[in-house]
């Protein structure tokens, strides 16, 4: 018996071997296509998966592009994916061809959150007339609330103060500020998304960006690339669950807030925020199917703004602080300028930026450095096209590597080096250059570009205008290497914090 059912496993062990090698024979074919990018040779099945550096991706990327150029390929397992490096690359890729790569690829990892048919979002969801519904919604309602007017130029001011008064608490004592700027620019987008803001020390405000940042961790490194790429493995009951406990746990916070909403909403009441308008739009969506106005979409379109509006900009800021305290020389210079237009009476307006180019040098120059999306989110060609004369065959997962964009070295003076120089010309005017990008490009730039720029002008120059930040004394010299994940965040550190 047992030779019996050892001769029957052979044939179907055969059977599966070949099967599988045939199926990586099909996913290579496009390799063999003319004019298809260059790169390195896959392993059967798992691809190039295992030759990267998932911890470290954007130097794996820099290493393949000096090898093989500016579009090469690379194979994910059984998933085709070309890389765009360089100005003219990515330009050509997400502008010039941008109707053909505006695509996302599907996100398996997300899916088992609510992300499906009728619900996806507004980051992660394909492009398609859902699409264009939920970006020109979030667009128009993020102006209609303040974007780009008095009122939300205000509650940022407002923010920004409440977040001094508690630096000033700490003044003098070695402290590690990125919770403090997390908090502050959450309040921001809770009183966009909800009409509401925290108090600092609310438990619950703690708890959600906690939950958040491990949230954000979750999503990076071998283990999503791999169940990405097998789908089937998140059918398993409860794996999900515990490899990615905290996308579980916040959603059952955004969950709960939402809940509160709808119990204090007023329909007869004029929109005080996203939410309300989001909720009238269901409304008016009613015995409509086709509507992507609805329950399971709005709790992502509000997932989505928490994730991309908090943690990008306060690591941002977390970067701005960490550079000051290793430039005090650009510190001081910044803070000359802002005694000069401002002095320490009147708080900053937006009016004040075009009257402040070296300030906003250096806000340029920190989102130009710190590169904390330096591998933008996946595109997906919706069509075949070509870029820099190569073809690219329509389903192919693009990644445009925006770190080659904000660090060319045929652009940049001092790529490498924070240098706020390379956004002033010789006569000390601010000058924007067309390779600065890291908000992306194209119809996915990110759609809170506006308020980001606002957040990040008022808050930094309400925080040089009051303090004065330095290295502890005894502590060594922290470094300006940045931990690769989504978002990059520089290293640990403290900072000291003296009143002006």
């Amino acid at each position: 018996m047992e030779l019996l059912t050892g001769t029957g496993l052979w044939p179907a062990a055969i059977f599966t071997v070949i099967f599988i090698l045939l199926v990586d024979l099909m996913h290579r074919r496009q390799r063999w296509a003319a004019r298809y990018p260059p790169g390195p040779a896959p392993w059967p099945v798992l691809g190039n998966l295992l030759q990267l550096d998932l911890e470290n991706m954007p130097y794996s990327m820099y290493k393949l592009r000096n090898r093989y150029g500016d579009v090469f390929s690379l194979q994910m397992v059984w998933k085709p994916v070309v890389i765009i490096n360089g100005l003219k690359a990515v330009q050509e890729a997400l502008l010039t061809r941008g109707e053909d790569t505006a695509d996302r690829p599907e996100m398996p990892i997300f899916q088992h959150i609510g992300h499906g048919h009728k619900a996806q979002g507004v980051v992660f969801a394909p492009y398609g007339p859902e699409w264009r519904e939920q970006r020109r919604f979030s667009v128009s309602t993020l102006r209609n609330f303040g974007l780009g007017r008095k009122s939300l130029e205000q509650w940022v001011t407002e923010e920004a103060g409440h977040l001094c008064d508690a630096l000033a608490d700490q003044a003098g004592h070695p402290l590690t500020p990125y919770m403090l700027l997390n908090k502050a620019v959450c309040n921001v987008i809770a009183s966009l998304i909800y009409a509401r803001r925290f108090e600092y020390g609310d438990p619950s405000l703690i708890n959600m960006l906690t939950t958040l940042e491990e949230n954000m961790g979750e999503n990076t490194g071998l283990l999503p690339e791999v169940l990405n790429t097998f789908p089937i493995l998140l059918r398993i009951p409860g794996l999900a669950d515990k490899v990615f406990p905290a996308q579980k746990t916040f959603m059952t916070m955004v969950d709960a807030l939402l809940a509160e909403h709808r119990r204090t909403w007023d329909v007869d009441k004029p929109p005080q925020s996203l939410t309300d308008a989001f909720l009238a739009e269901m409304e008016k969506a009613k015995g409509k199917p086709e509507s992507s106005f609805n329950d399971a979409n709005l709790r992502l379109v509000v997932s989505d703004l928490f994730g991309a509006g908090i943690v990008t900009t306060s690591t941002t800021l977390s970067w701005a602080l960490l550079l000051m305290i290793l430039h005090p020389d650009v510190q001081r210079r910044v803070q000359q300028e802002i005694d000069e237009v401002l002095g320490q009476a009147r708080h900053p307006e937006m009016a004040d930026q075009a009257r402040m180019p070296y300030t906003n040098a250096v806000i340029h120059e920190v989102q130009r450095f710190a590169d904390i999306v330096p591998l933008n989110l996946p595109h997906l060609t919706s069509r075949d096209i070509e870029v820099q004369g190569f073809h690219i065959p329509k389903g192919t997962m693009l990644i445009t590597n925006l770190s080659s964009v904000l660090k060319d070295e045929t652009v940049w003076e001092k790529p490498l080096h924070f240098h706020p120089e390379h956004f002033l010309d010789a006569q000390g005017h601010f000058v924007k250059h067309e390779a600065f990008m890291p908000f992306s490009a194209g119809r996915r730039i990110c759609l809170g570009e506006p308020l980001a720029r606002m957040e990040l002008f008022l808050f930094f120059t309400c925080l040089l205008q009051r303090f004065s930040f330095s290295v502890p004394d005894g502590q060594p010299r922290p470094s300006d290497q940045g931990i690769f994940a989504l978002p990059v965040f520089p290293k640990p550190y403290q900072l000291c914090v003296a009143v002006r």
